[in-house]
């Protein structure tokens, strides 16, 4: 199983770090760990996530104390099935992990080169087994003929001011690269895979691949590559595509995918940039906001449900319904976006779709010709705007003239009236299709 934990640096606080403990309050730090850095890819444009994850904010607690609770985390039976899919793959000096990376990899067979599998002190503390692994690693890498396997090692990464550990599944080191392997238990049906668990993989392992980026540029004492595509050919360094190695069709033979994760790679190094740069999310929180879920002397919450409702609304979410499988708070942004009739609750394809329109009664009144799409766009739908470069809607600066959420920008009604005209055409050319007469 992957376990990550965090570490605050010694010595003392950087006014980031205080200031995001100020916002945390004296509970404490909730550690960021693989899954949580790759949601925080999947929904790059999210300042509330960032924030909140920044600062080591117990989301689940939040949520509850909301008085929305979300059925978040893995199923307990899933989380068994990984276990035994793992421990059987790992039987017999792990003979039946080996014959899929045959096929990928070129792994020989028994008896040609040996596989060699360093002890990793599984029992240690996380970073006195990420030194171990870091050794490990350079001494596999410095011998291109050796075949290693590196058992659960543990990397590092910072982010935001403190050290995450990681731990993937297992890493192969060959001709001084590495590549990550991923064991996951959902099925492989006909060649094929479900497409989200494919992407939430990917997702997860890209974290495990800018970890060891960090650490073969570190190694080498070469700054890691500005482009996020580029792979770096140090020594150590791991390879783009993954391995993740699931059950084939409906039995327990294990077959092995090839992902690359340059996308994701990509993304999670732009948003984890961006956490880097929170100090400006920060600076935008109104006076004495905080998310403190301590109790006080009494036993009583140190900050009332309300308060933590006005802290939690003064940072931006970006929701969409995919939300609602990754993130602790997402039903509570479920249930803002529709009390504010955001077009965000129908899914980030819409939302593009409508452009300027960020109402659902202004994109009905649009596309039955109306003029409140006009309108749509300004006063508190801007609340939702994100810095999210992928979007065509949100842009990364959020004082940037050229801004086409900005309320004072004049371009800004013509944005809405070419997207309500798109609209009504739509509407028009379904009605004709269907054959409904006005």
């Amino acid at each position: 199983m992957n376990v990550s934990t965090n570490v605050p640096p010694s010595g003392p606080a950087e006014p980031l770090a205080q200031r995001l403990a100020e916002l945390r309050g004296p509970a404490p730090q909730r550690t960021l760990n693989a899954r949580s850095l790759a949601a925080l890819a999947a929904n790059p444009g999210c300042h509330r996530r960032a924030v909140l994850d920044a600062a080591g904010v117990d989301k689940s607690v939040l949520a509850a104390r909301l008085g929305r609770p979300a059925p978040f985390g893995q199923s307990p039976f899933a989380i068994a099935r990984g276990v035994i899919f793992e421990s059987r793959l790992k039987a017999d000096g792990y003979a039946p992990l080996l014959e899929p990376l045959r096929r990928h990899l070129g792994v020989p067979a028994d008896g040609h080169v040996p596989l060699q599998v360093p002890d990793l002190l599984q029992r240690s503390g996380p970073a006195v087994r990420a030194d171990r692994t870091i050794e490990a690693l350079g001494r596999a890498a410095a011998d291109p003929e050796a075949w290693t396997l590196l058992d659960h090692p543990m990397l590092r990464l910072d982010v935001a001011g403190s050290t995450a550990y990681l731990e993937p599944d297992a890493l192969v080191v060959h001709g001084g690269r590495c590549t990550v392997v991923e064991i996951k238990s959902f099925p492989v049906l006909d060649g094929s895979a479900d497409p989200a668990k494919v992407g939430a993989a990917a997702r997860q392992a890209a974290v495990y691949v800018l970890a060891l980026q960090h650490a073969a540029a570190a190694a080498a004492g070469q700054p890691l590559a500005d482009d996020p595509y580029t792979e770096q050919r140090l020594p150590g360094s791991p390879r783009t595509s993954v391995l993740l190695v699931c059950p084939k069709d409906f039995g327990n033979r294990p077959t092995a995918v090839a992902v690359d994760v340059r996308r994701e790679l990509a993304t999670t190094r732009r948003q984890l940039t961006r956490m880097t740069g929170i100090d400006r999310l920060l600076g935008a929180l109104p006076p004495g906001a905080d998310f403190d879920l301590a109790a006080d002397e009494d036993g009583a919450p140190a900050r009332s449900t309300e308060e933590l409702a006005a802290s939690v609304e003064a940072v931006p979410a970006a929701y969409s319904p995919d939300c609602l499988s990754a993130c602790e708070l997402g039903f509570h942004c479920r249930a803002e976006a529709r009390c504010g009739d955001r077009v965000e609750q129908l899914g980030r394809g819409v939302r593009g779709e409508l452009g300027s329109i960020r109402t659902v009664a202004g994109a009905l009144a649009a596309a039955s010709g109306g003029a409140a799409g006009t309108a749509c766009g300004t006063g508190a739908a801007r609340d939702t705007r994100t810095d999210d470069p992928d979007s065509p809607h949100s842009p990364d600066d959020p004082d940037d003239p050229d801004d086409p959420d900005d309320p004072d920008d004049p371009d800004d009604a013509d944005d809405a009236d070419d997207a309500a005209e798109r609209l009504a055409y739509a509407a028009a050319l379904r009605a004709e299709a269907l054959g409904i007469r006005a």
